[in-house]
């Protein structure tokens, strides 16, 4: 593992564009501490972003992951730009030449794949770790750590996500091509969802139902959104009669379908591999 490791990090380490999206990724990710310090005083109006308990254990796992995953498409770009350079570099058919078996180049750029979601979640981690040090009410240890299943939640989320990217690379080889295709697939996922939803009888509860297993939405719903469980959005729902209680909790079942793609994914991209003439 370790040495199919090093020969995608050493491809990685001499190119520029990789770099440059990975430094803007994590840029982004530690502009989640940012948030600490908006303020709004005007007159009357007093607004500290800190104040509205988006940082108190354990709610900030589950903000700072569902934010965290918006700039996975930075990280998206370079999967695919992985695959697509070993084709248009013609590195692929020389990694094989040197010894390198299908197996293994599906496997290295899978490791590489899993490392990039490790190395976020541990770095959303520690940025929630402090900040939630820092802000929250609630710093007993029992409350600290419960809801750490959002961190996994997220790294689940990350591997399915840059997998289907990987699978792309493979299908398409261009990766803005890639890239294009992921967006399409994501309009075609919700348009088919919304059509059966508002067309269909019982439409809402069939289109849970079916799309609950599809790609990108079962990777959505890993983590739904936590506006609803902020205090001052349930004290809102109760003036205006509205009722926001939503199921947020992180499931076993949605992290196995979530899985259950990833495998798909990554044989998809070994089946593609095989049967190709190189």
């Amino acid at each position: 593992m370790f040495r199919l490791l090093h020969i995608e990090l050493h491809k990685l380490k001499y190119n520029r564009a990789s770099k440059v999206l990975i430094t803007i990724y994590f840029a982004l990710l530690f502009s989640i501490a940012l948030l600490a310090t908006i303020k709004f005083d005007i007159g009357p109006i007093k607004f500290h972003l800190a104040d509205q308990g988006i940082f108190n254990f354990p709610y900030i796992w589950h903000f700072n992951t569902y934010i965290a995953a918006f700039f996975k498409f930075f990280l998206l770009l370079i999967i695919v730009s992985m695959v697509s350079n070993e084709y248009s570099n013609r590195t692929l058919k020389q990694n094989l030449i040197d010894g390198l078996s299908k197996k293994e180049f599906i496997l290295s750029k899978f490791y590489t794949v899993v490392l990039f979601a490790l190395i976020s979640t541990l770095f959303v981690f520690a940025i929630s770790l402090v900040l939630g040090l820092i802000y929250s009410d609630f710093n007993e240890i029992s409350i600290i750590f419960s809801d750490l299943e959002f961190l996994l939640a997220y790294f689940v989320k990350l591997v399915g996500f840059f997998s289907f990217g990987l699978f792309l690379g493979m299908l398409i080889k261009k990766s803005a091509f890639a890239v294009a295709a992921m967006f399409v697939w994501f309009i075609g996922e919700s348009m088919s969802y919304n059509i059966i939803r508002f067309n269909v009888p019982n439409g809402e509860q069939i289109a849970d139902s079916v799309y609950q297993f599809a790609p990108l939405m079962s990777m959505s719903k890993l983590i739904d959104q936590p506006f609803t469980r902020l205090n001052a959005v349930k004290t809102l729902a109760t003036q205006v009669g509205e009722d926001v209680h939503f199921d947020t909790a992180v499931h076993w079942y949605e992290i196995a379908v979530v899985l259950g793609w990833t495998a798909i994914f990554i044989y998809g991209s070994y089946w593609l591999l095989r049967i190709r003439d190189l």
